[in-house]
């Protein structure tokens, strides 16, 4: 398993994460992607660990906690050989101050966590979401002395814009607070827009991704294809609603192109649509989930070996489409505005 440096720091963390979003199947949206207990979870992480793919991701939405826990019993006498990744921010309870980043929650969400998973220190915790209403100044003097404590070693975000992660990082750095070195993002062949600003400035900045649904809300695994009805067994019959949507033509078109890389390389689709990734700048890690450990070592299986770069270019024109702007006016201007490299 190849190991990249998280960002500009100094931390390592496996090219592949596993994701618990399939662990617990409690509550409403959060659950909606399996039911795992806790004896499957074991074996999935087995699995992981015999293939090098040592980091775990959580959240504490996931299942109302429950994808914590079983995470944490999964992991039971072998801390010292995993690492974790686990997210708050979102409403946790109907309490009112059960939400968002102030420190109150924090806080609360930072213990609530280490309990759930039975450590004493997260490896990667990461803000789900952008919380408009607390300052900045307060959730970040708050992660800060919650590093210093020793409860977290190294931070993130996920889903911020552009200008929610620079304000972010300027005022880190005015007040000497432990700077954002991750990015949770979604980013995949069919979703590019993660290109347009956030990438630029994870190279400019040193914060590295860390890709959720990198197989397009499940619509890369290869089990859609054009005329087929969708199968019974895809969770896009539940979920498909929830994500990012994508026109039927576009879909189709690159997933001709994956198609034809499957045929000339003899790898399968979603393999091919995660290795695409991990050649792309400022990649950390992919976070790859599974309900079964099938699904699990096909995913293991998009390592070891990389895309041509003829191949890498096909699935590139497949799925480029037009930016927003001003994006595509920065593009007309590319003698002072190269694309990330």
């Amino acid at each position: 398993m190849e190991y990249r440096r998280l960002g500009a720091s100094g931390f390592k963390v496996p090219v592949l994460s596993f994701g618990t979003g399939t662990f617990g199947g409690k509550g409403e949206f959060f659950s909606a992607w399996g039911n795992t207990d806790v004896a499957e979870a074991r074996r999935l992480v087995d699995i992981c660990l015999d293939a090098g793919v040592t980091m775990f991701d959580s959240a504490d939405i996931y299942s109302r906690g429950a994808a914590e826990s079983i995470l944490g019993e999964a992991i039971k006498g072998r801390r010292d050989k995993v690492l974790i990744s686990t997210k708050s921010t979102f409403r946790f309870s109907d309490e009112p101050n059960d939400v968002g980043s102030s420190r109150f929650h924090l806080i609360n969400a930072v213990d609530g966590a280490l309990k759930r998973l039975g450590t004493d220190y997260i490896d990667l915790f990461q803000l789900h979401g952008f919380d408009a209403v607390t300052p900045v100044e307060e959730t970040l003097s708050t992660l800060d002395d919650m590093v210093r404590a020793g409860k977290i070693r190294y931070l993130g975000v996920s889903n911020f814009s552009g200008w929610h992660l620079m304000k972010s990082l300027d005022v880190a750095n005015r007040y000497g607070y432990s700077r954002y070195v991750a990015n949770q993002t979604y980013y995949s062949l069919i979703g590019r827009e993660y290109e347009w600003e956030l990438m630029p400035l994870g190279l400019d900045q040193g914060v590295g991704a860390v890709v959720w649904s990198p197989l397009g809300w499940g619509r890369l695994t290869g089990k859609i294809r054009r005329g087929q009805p969708l199968p019974e067994t895809s969770r896009l019959h539940k979920t498909g609603d929830m994500g990012p949507q994508v026109s039927d033509e576009y879909l189709y078109g690159v997933i001709d192109a994956l198609d034809e890389i499957a045929r000339e390389t003899g790898k399968t689709v979603p393999q091919i649509a995660l290795n695409w990734l991990l050649q792309r700048p400022t990649v950390s890690t992919l976070v790859i989930g599974a309900r079964n450990e099938e699904q699990l070592r096909q995913n293991l299986g998009a390592v070891g070996w990389n895309l041509t770069t003829e191949q890498v270019a096909k699935l590139d024109a497949a799925s480029n489409v037009t930016p927003i702007y001003p994006y595509w006016h920065q593009r007309g201007f590319g003698e002072r505005n190269p694309p990330p490299v």
